[in-house]
């Protein structure tokens, strides 16, 4: 589904990027254009990209790394 019309940014755009390591809004915004246009996206393209970065699985950082 089209979040941004404008830029043409969809729901799966958002969710790929956030998988590829986007973690704020920001990041998103510099990476798609999404909401750089009218802004009418921007409540929902945020929403999305919270959904997806809470779906994305969390990295175990306390494991000890083997050289």
């Amino acid at each position: 589904m089209y979040i941004c019309m404008c830029n043409a940014v969809t729901d799966h755009a958002i969710r790929r990027h956030a998988a590829e390591g986007v973690d704020t809004f920001a990041e998103l915004q510099a990476r798609t254009g999404c909401s750089d246009c009218c802004g009418a996206c921007e409540p929902e393209a945020r929403q999305c990209l919270r959904d997806a970065l809470e779906a994305r699985p969390a990295v175990l950082g306390f494991l000890p790394v083997v050289a």
